[in-house]
């Protein structure tokens, strides 16, 4: 893994920055602020290709706000998911930035519901964040039909990521080559 260089502790990348910038609009557009710290934070997740736990998050902003504490993080990634810029990921008890609102611009389609699928790698933790119209058209159908209304919804669908999937398969095609020739009679 390739570490990117260092930016000052309150800079991220031009990416990242063009993401946190998209952030403050949104924010804005809700009538709330996306403060220093938040954007902090919400800059830290983004940078990460990895889900990130509270005291991860915490540890990762004591570097450059070293009197950061448990609250505060909380208190922050309340105020995130509140606002749709943040997930959390219920099986890793992590959070992950929301790919698809910071992406895109736009509002969420399916009747203002917000759908999301995650695919979590149970080897590495990578998460992948879907939003697949047609499962939430299905979702919206069966919620209806059972006289549900529905205000949010969340997949967490575990497995292999390709990469995981690949080595695994690999080692198992080693590992039946081994069995064929452990098959064989001596001549």
């Amino acid at each position: 893994m390739t570490k990117t260089p260092a930016l000052a502790p309150d800079r991220f990348s031009d990416r990242m920055e063009t993401l946190l910038n998209r952030a403050d609009r949104l924010c804005a557009a809700k009538g709330v602020r996306l403060t220093a710290l938040r954007r902090q934070i919400l800059g830290l997740m983004l940078a990460s290709d990895q889900p990130l736990g509270a005291y991860e998050l915490l540890e990762r902003l004591q570097t450059s706000h070293p009197g950061a504490a448990p609250p505060t993080v909380y208190r922050t990634l309340d105020f995130l998911l509140e606002t749709g810029l943040i997930h959390k990921i219920e099986r890793l008890s992590s959070f992950v930035p929301c790919t698809h609102t910071l992406d895109h611009d736009h509002s969420h389609e399916g009747e203002g519901i917000h759908a999301t699928q995650f695919l979590i790698c149970s080897q590495c933790s990578h998460v992948t964040e879907l939003e697949e119209p047609a499962i939430l058209s299905a979702i919206l159908e069966a919620s209806r039909n059972a006289g549900f209304r529905l205000r949010q919804s969340t997949i967490e669908i575990e497995g292999l990521c390709a990469a995981c999937a690949g080595s695994q398969a690999g080692a198992d095609k080693d590992h039946g080559h081994s069995h064929q020739e452990s098959r064989r009679t001596p001549r």
